[in-house]
């Protein structure tokens, strides 16, 4: 691969990682509900004051660590790298959290603000997935459990989606007597993000691969 391809690459690929965080941090905004992925870490540093980021890190550790375990023999050096790329995703999630803090009075405000974020993280998550590099630990996880039921990463992500909404909810109800994080917008981005994925592929798949010198 030509040099310029690889920076091409590289600059795809990160500009999807701010643009993923900036999505996700958006989503939690909004005030409507957190992302699925992210409503465990949210419910367990609103109850007991942790900062968020750490947790957030704390909990892609913890998948990197069980996609490991499915994957077996399977899993490669390149997986291992999902670690460092948690501590640079929670650093985002921190940054944006700070640079972000709007507060709309207005439920239309706050909807709008729920679809760019929906778009950013479905925007994303395709670059990323395109450039073939360190996958995000969630998308790991679910790829590895699709193939562990002999699925595609689709089965494996709405499995991974519904665990951690569970799991939240869980926490929630145990220790705060209450679901914490989890309304219209963890289902809408639930619902929404993966037909992102699919528009954003179907326009833009083709030329980012050609530009990074990915194209078959």
């Amino acid at each position: 691969m030509e040099k310029k391809n690889y920076a091409a690459r590289v600059a795809i690929y990160a500009m999807g990682l701010v643009i993923l965080a900036a999505g996700i941090t958006m989503n939690i905004k909004t005030g409507l509900g957190v992302s699925t992925i992210i409503s465990v870490p949210f419910a367990i540093s609103s109850i007991w004051d942790v900062n968020f980021s750490l947790v957030t890190f704390a909990t892609y550790a913890l998948f990197v660590v069980i996609e490991m375990i499915i994957k077996g023999s399977d899993r490669t050096v390149i997986d291992w790298l999902q670690i460092p790329f948690s501590i640079v995703f929670s650093m985002l999630l921190n940054m944006f959290s700070k640079l972000l803090d709007f507060n709309f009075g207005h439920l239309w405000q706050n909807t709008l603000y729920l679809a760019a974020a929906i778009i950013c993280t479905g925007a994303g998550m395709s670059m990323m997935i395109a450039m073939k590099f360190v996958p995000n630990p969630a998308d790991g996880l679910a790829q590895a459990i699709g193939k562990a039921f002999g699925k595609n990463m689709g089965f494996g992500k709405n499995i991974l989606d519904a665990s951690c909404v569970a799991i939240a909810c869980v926490i929630g109800l145990l220790f705060d007597k209450r679901i914490i994080g989890i309304g219209i917008g963890t289902v809408a981005a639930m619902l929404l993000v993966g037909r992102c994925v699919a528009v954003f592929d179907h326009f833009f798949k083709d030329r980012m691969k050609s530009a990074a010198g990915l194209a078959e």
